[in-house]
């Protein structure tokens, strides 16, 4: 991905053509440039013959630079970077600012071009591409211009999944500012996968990436909280400060934003850190029993365990309810 900035400080993510879609543009090119030459230079030639040598003479080197040379300036003018060639693979010149080229940079490039593509035969301009990290022939470092491409095929990404409703509503106060996009797309591909990890595996993956987010947040996880659904939690809370961004703040109700009722919020515990899942060497007893004794996925996530049964408040028993263990220590419990 090639980061240009525009005039206006703008940052533009485009992909620049490689090697092998610039030849087969070329070459297709070439074909149709190559095959009006000789059609017209038969035509031509045939007809003023009988007038001498030096007419003939002239009459191809009008052909060749009209045809060689002024015909790819003529289509890159008129069409913006866009030749047959260019056009059949999805390609693009634009300026180096990601602008649309002029007639000067077509000029530029064509008088290149012809020397480095038809007088030695392409070997210069598959050099020069090669060793430019973007793919950049002769002609386009003179020019100031980079082929791009126009049709990249868009990946079918997954919807995330929703954070469970205990966590709505929990990380309004967080500063999501110093988490890279990377970080985030690291997330994302967790989340859209976790129900087909295994659970061991998932856990040491959610872990990692949830320290990774509590470091740059600078805010430990709540308490008891499992590590998958305090990444699902962040995610939403991500999503749904992007759409108050980009429609306004009613667009975020729903089921990633302010619309999910808001469940109590765990103690936050100074220091809180990860351990290991129960069964590996070294990790911890948890007091009161694993967090989510199915397996590493937190309920209301793919693959999680159906939310026990709470009778209606006319059939609940009456008398105080049953003490339970204490609560644990900070930090994620494992599962089993």
């Amino acid at each position: 991905m090639s980061h240009l900035v525009t005039g206006d400080a703008v940052v533009l993510g485009l992909q620049p053509a490689r090697l092998p879609s610039r030849a087969m543009a070329i070459a297709l090119d070439l074909v149709v440039i190559l095959g009006g030459y000789l059609l017209l230079s038969v035509v031509l030639l045939s007809t003023v013959l009988s007038l001498g040598t030096a007419a003939t003479m002239a009459v191809q080197v009008a052909l060749v630079l009209l045809l060689l040379v002024g015909g790819p300036i003529a289509v890159e003018t008129l069409s913006r970077g866009r030749s047959l060639g260019k056009l059949a693979f999805g390609l693009r010149v634009v300026r180096a600012d990601g602008g649309p080229i002029r007639f000067r940079h077509a000029l530029v490039r064509g008088a290149i071009g012809f020397i480095e593509i038809l007088a030695t035969l392409g070997s210069v301009a598959c050099i020069a591409s090669l060793v430019s990290a973007e793919g950049r022939r002769l002609g386009d470092v003179f020019a100031g211009t980079l082929v791009v491409r126009e049709r990249i095929p868009a990946g079918r990404s997954a919807p995330l999944p929703p954070p469970p409703p205990m966590v709505a509503g929990q990380f309004a106060s967080l500063d999501l500012s110093r988490v890279p996009d990377g970080l985030w797309l690291a997330v994302r591909q967790f989340l859209s996968r976790l129900g087909q990890l295994d659970a061991q595996v998932a856990w040491s993956m959610a872990v990692r990436l949830a320290e990774d987010v509590m470091g740059r947040v600078g805010t430990p996880a709540p308490a008891g909280m499992h590590p998958a659904a305090y990444l699902s939690g962040v995610a939403a809370e991500r999503q749904r400060r992007e759409a108050e961004r980009a429609f306004g703040r009613g667009a975020a109700a729903g089921p990633l934003g302010g619309g999910m009722p808001a469940g109590p919020a765990g103690p936050v515990i100074p220091g809180a850190t990860l351990g290991p899942p129960q069964g590996i060497p070294g990790a911890p007893v948890p007091p009161g029993g694993p967090a989510w004794p199915d397996g590493a996925v937190p309920p209301g996530m793919p693959g999680a365990p159906a939310p026990p049964y709470v009778p209606p408040a006319g059939e609940r028993p009456s008398g105080p309810p049953p003490q339970g263990p204490p609560a644990g220590g900070g930090g994620f419990t494992p599962p089993s």
